[in-house]
C-alpha cells in the first residue's frame, strides 16, 4: 500500500461487498452502508463487476462477513460485550452495530485507519465510541496496543479477522493467533486460502489472476494453509472449539444448496472460513 492511502485490497473487497447489494440484492449479506465509504461512480463499479463476472469472489466476501457477524451475534447472546475488527479496512460493522452494549475497536495500518476516518466524516456517519488502534501485524504487539486503547483483556472478546491472513507471513499469522488466544474467553472468525495442490485448471487460473492483481498493487499473497494446519495453529493458541467451513459447506450454509450439489460444484481447495473459541 502507498503512504497516506488505503489498502487497495481492502478497497477492492469493500467494492465487492457493495456490488453484492446491487447485483445480488444482498442475498447473502446485507450492508446498508456498503457504498458509503467508497469513492467513484457506483454505476461504473456495478457495470465493471458485471463485465468481469467475479461472482465467486463476491459471494465468498459476502459469506465471510455473514459468518463472522452471525457468530458474533451468538457470542453477544452468551454475554460477550467487546469486539475487535482486525484489519478493519472499509468494514462498516462498527457503524451499524446492532448490539447496544457491544464496544468495538477497529485495528488497521495507521494509513488505512486515517483515510477511513476521513471517509466516515465525509459520508456523515456517526462514529459513536468506536476506538481506533494503529497496528502493523508484522511488527507490533497487538494485545498491548488494544489494552492501551481500553480493551479489558480479562473479559470475553470477539475478533473479526477478515481478508487479512493471506497477506501476512506464517510467522505473523501464528503470532496474531497467539495474541488473540491470550485474551480471556476469546473467539475469532477468519478466512484463509488453501494451497494450490489439487486445484482444477479454472481454480488455478483464478488464484493466479488474484495473485497477479494483489502483487501489482504492492500487497502480494504470502500465506496459505491446509485445514489441519490451521486447526493446529488455533488449538496451539488455546482455542479448544474449532469450526472450519470449506467451499461446499459455505455453499450449503449460505446458498442453501443440497450437500451433494455443493460438493459437486466445489472441487478441491479454495477459501475457508474458520471460527475458534476459547471455552475455558
Amino acid at each position: 500500500m502507498l503512504a497516506g492511502e488505503p489498502s487497495r485490497t481492502a478497497f477492492g473487497a469493500a467494492t465487492h461487498r457493495a456490488v453484492h447489494q446491487d447485483l445480488d440484492g444482498g442475498s447473502v449479506f446485507r450492508d446498508p452502508l456498503a457504498w458509503s465509504l467508497l469513492e467513484g461512480s457506483r454505476a461504473r463499479a456495478v457495470a465493471e463487476a458485471e463485465r468481469r463476472g467475479r461472482s465467486a469472489l463476491r459471494f465468498f466476501i459476502a459469506a465471510r462477513h455473514r459468518y463472522a457477524e452471525d457468530s458474533l451475534a451468538m457470542a453477544v447472546a452468551r454475554g460477550t460485550d467487546q469486539a475487535v475488527v482486525l484489519g478493519a479496512g472499509l468494514d462498516t460493522f462498527a457503524y451499524r452495530n446492532p448490539h447496544p452494549d457491544l464496544a468495538v475497536w477497529e485495528v488497521d495500518h495507521p494509513d488505512t485507519g486515517a483515510w477511513k476516518r476521513d471517509r466516515i466524516a465525509a459520508a456523515g456517519l456517526d462514529p459513536g465510541d468506536v476506538r481506533y488502534v494503529g497496528v502493523d501485524f508484522e511488527r507490533d504487539e497487538l494485545v498491548q496496543r488494544l489494552a492501551e486503547a481500553g480493551l479489558d483483556v480479562t473479559r470475553p472478546t470477539f475478533f473479526l479477522w477478515l481478508g487479512v491472513v493471506p497477506y501476512l507471513t506464517h510467522t505473523a499469522v501464528e503470532a496474531t493467533l497467539g495474541a488473540i488466544g491470550s485474551v480471556t474467553g476469546a473467539e475469532v472468525v477468519l478466512d484463509y486460502p488453501t494451497g494450490v495442490a489439487g486445484l482444477d485448471e479454472e481454480s488455478l487460473r483464478r488464484r493466479q489472476r488474484l495473485a497477479e492483481r494483489t502483487a501489482a498493487v504492492g500487497e502480494p499473497l504470502l500465506s496459505s494453509f491446509e485445514p489441519d494446519e490451521m486447526a493446529a495453529l488455533l488449538r496451539g493458541a488455546g482455542f479448544d472449539e474449532v469450526e472450519d467451513l470449506a467451499r461446499a459447506d459455505i455453499l450449503t450454509r449460505f446458498l442453501g444448496l443440497p450437500a451433494e450439489v455443493a460438493a459437486a460444484r466445489s472441487g478441491v481447495g479454495g477459501g475457508h472460513l474458520v471460527r475458534g473459541r476459547r471455552t475455558s
